[in-house]
């Protein structure tokens, strides 16, 4: 089994300024957000829209996802079906073989990190270049993203001055933002151009007309898509929206909710194949069906990716993406997680704090918290809960179960707080590891309130 959660998340603490810097930044996304809600008076009414439309696709998706292929189809371009991960691998894998591909890029997709594609093509002696900026980075790092939406964003500029002076050769010690980026889109520029083919993902999949609609705000899917002749789009099936009018709605909600913009800089439609080239899609399954027959959660396929929940996670933002043992952090992540193999990714379930604020920033409006709350209730069985949380509960429930003991244990707490530190500091005491115990009041809620109603 993976690191635990809590393990990883320590270690992620011991660098308490970069924690707080994490902490900090993810909050004044999560901060422009708000900006941005209220700045669209019909916000809710947007939401609730979003919620509708992919229900309605969950619900019609065969129809959908047959009408998509004819229309794409009719567009000239070439539809693939993948049931899982290792099949839209091969599949892909064939298309740059039989077209003599040597030399690959791609624009960020999580749907290529859920299938652990780069790895895969990088065996069979594939160039992949990733050219977002954030996956760049990482990929120069050979370490996954730690969010979805902001992969690189645990990294401070030092570090990735750093990074750069080794693999680009940039001058040291000069971490001025600007002069970085320039630097990444000048090393960027030579491999769009001497690329062999490109990929992106896709953020919306339209049945009326078969195209695919993609956001980014470099531009990079758009360089890519442009300069090769030989490109392809992999997606998930739940990407299905029914025509143009539901990817406005998305459109509308996404940008404000992931990053705090009115809109993505670039929202690029492909529909056609170039002049004598050649343009596929891949579509993926890989476990979604599987979630649509799960009444519990099949909510979980509303997402569109906009990595609100991290950005308003107070686990998430205190403990980093690498913390998490599933690709996919955060909320969504936990959620995601369980559905895939809840006996490998259970030890995440317990990194929430279960305050709903992830449910309440969702665009699409997926009951996170909630599903998160549901999926720990299975935990034991599962034979995944922790025996000392049960006996803890046992204990918990025996005092509370009696009135008289509950009293009784409410007016001896206050002994607490004159007993020796060692009693109460201990292994046993997991809270106090990271934290002062409260003092217990000398008057109980309980009593101050039963003489106060008699007066």
């Amino acid at each position: 089994m993976s690191t635990k959660h809590s393990e990883a998340a320590a270690r992620f603490l011991k660098n308490k300024a970069g924690a707080k810097w994490h902490d900090e930044t993810l909050w004044m996304v999560r901060h422009k957000r708000d900006v941005q809600r209220d700045t669209v008076p019909e916000w809710e009414d947007l939401r609730q829209l979003a919620y509708e439309i992919k229900r309605y696709n969950v619900t019609h998706l065969d129809e959908l996802l047959l009408r998509f292929e004819e229309n794409a189809r009719r567009n000239g371009v070439i539809v693939h079906w993948a049931k899982d991960a290792r099949e839209h691998n091969e599949i892909l894998y064939g298309i740059l073989r039989d077209h003599s591909v040597k030399k690959f890029v791609k624009s960020k997709s999580m749907l290529t990190e859920e299938c652990h594609l780069n790895d895969y093509l990088i065996e069979k002696g594939i160039d992949v270049i990733e050219t977002d900026l954030g996956e760049r980075i990482l990929q120069l790092l050979g370490e996954p993203p730690s969010h979805i939406v902001m992969p690189a964003i645990h990294l401070k500029r030092e570090a990735v001055s750093d990074l750069f002076h080794n693999k680009l050769g940039t001058e040291k010690g000069n971490n001025d933002p600007t002069y970085l980026t320039r630097a990444a889109r000048k090393s960027l520029r030579e491999d769009f151009i001497t690329a062999d083919a490109a990929m992106t993902g896709g953020n919306f999949a339209v049945a009326s007309t078969g195209e695919v609609v993609v956001c980014t705000n470099e531009g990079n899917a758009d360089m890519g898509m442009a300069c090769q002749k030989l490109n392809i789009c992999s997606f998930g099936l739940e990407k299905l929206v029914p025509d143009l009018d539901a990817v406005g709605v998305f459109t509308r909600l996404l940008a404000r909710s992931g990053t705090g913009q009115p809109s993505t800089t670039y929202t690029a439609h492909y529909r056609k194949p170039h002049e004598g080239g050649e343009l596929h899609y891949i579509i993926v399954d890989n476990g979604r069906t599987d979630i649509m027959g799960d009444a519990q959660h099949e909510k979980t396929l509303n997402c569109i990716r906009c990595g609100a929940c991290m950005n308003t996670c107070p686990v998430y933002r205190r403990s980093g993406g690498y913390s998490y043992t599933y690709f996919i952090p955060g909320p969504i992540g936990i959620n995601l997680g369980m559905l895939k193999d809840p006996k490998q990714y259970c030890d995440n379930v317990s990194a929430c704090s279960l305050c709903l604020s992830c449910s309440y920033v969702c665009p699409v409006k997926i009951d996170l918290g909630e599903q998160i709350y549901r999926w720990r209730q299975d935990l034991d069985g599962l034979g995944r809960a922790s025996s000392e949380k049960k006996l803890m509960s046992s204990g918990m429930k025996f005092v509370m179960d009696s009135p008289v003991r509950f009293n009784a244990a409410l007016k001896m707490a206050p002994i607490a707080n004159n007993m020796p530190r060692f009693m109460l500091y201990n292994g046993l005491n997991a809270w106090g590891k990271g934290r002062e115990l409260p003092r217990f009041a000398s008057t109980s809620f309980n009593s101050w309130w039963k003489k106060n109603i008699k007066k």
